[in-house]
């Protein structure tokens, strides 16, 4: 009797629950093919309302910017005609991807703060790390390049000590790089 409560009660609540779900048919803007979601009529009409205040926010902007053009074209991005200089990259993004020198690869803490030592005494002005985000293996990354190029004459000089050193691609705080 109880489960024939239950499956009723279930039963009762689904019957009041009506999803009124329509196919809606979108075009992607960038690509322009078509987008086909399930969506609540209430939900389609806010998504509505929002693109267009969107698209007439836009449309402002480009009469605002050109005043003297009377269509509604999309404003123009300005790209510079030069190569932007380090200190340019630097200040729009701290972190930029650029170049370590990896100095070997160890097996434990211990080993890696060793290597790390023996660096320091030899190669005193360039700054060396551990990156243990394979671990059990310990990577000894040292000095912060832009290019492959400018780590050329380091890495040379530190293969004298580490066969194995090479230079990797690696997320490098812009202010200290070379």
């Amino acid at each position: 009797m109880r489960n024939l409560i239950k499956i009723f009660s279930v039963l009762f609540i689904f019957g009041f629950y009506n999803i009124e779900a329509q196919q809606v048919v979108k075009k992607d803007t960038l690509a322009g093919t078509e987008l086909i979601m399930s969506m609540d009529p209430k939900v389609k009409d806010a998504l509505e309302n929002l693109e267009e205040k969107c698209s007439r926010t836009a449309g402002n902007t480009s009469v605002r910017d050109n005043e003297d053009d009377s269509s509604t074209r999309p404003a123009k991005i300005y790209v510079p005609s030069r190569e932007l200089t380090n200190a340019e990259i630097c200040r729009k993004n701290p972190r930029i991807l650029g170049y370590k020198i990896q100095i070997t690869t160890v097996k434990s803490n211990e080993e890696a703060n060793e290597v790390k030592a023996y660096f320091r005494r030899r190669f005193p002005n360039l700054k060396v790390e551990t990156d243990a985000s394979l671990r059990p293996n310990y990577k000894i990354l040292a000095g912060s390049y832009f290019t492959k190029q400018s780590a050329a004459s380091d890495l040379s000089k530190v293969r004298e000590y580490f066969k194995s050193a090479i230079a990797v691609q690696y997320r490098i705080f812009c202010a200290e790089a070379k």
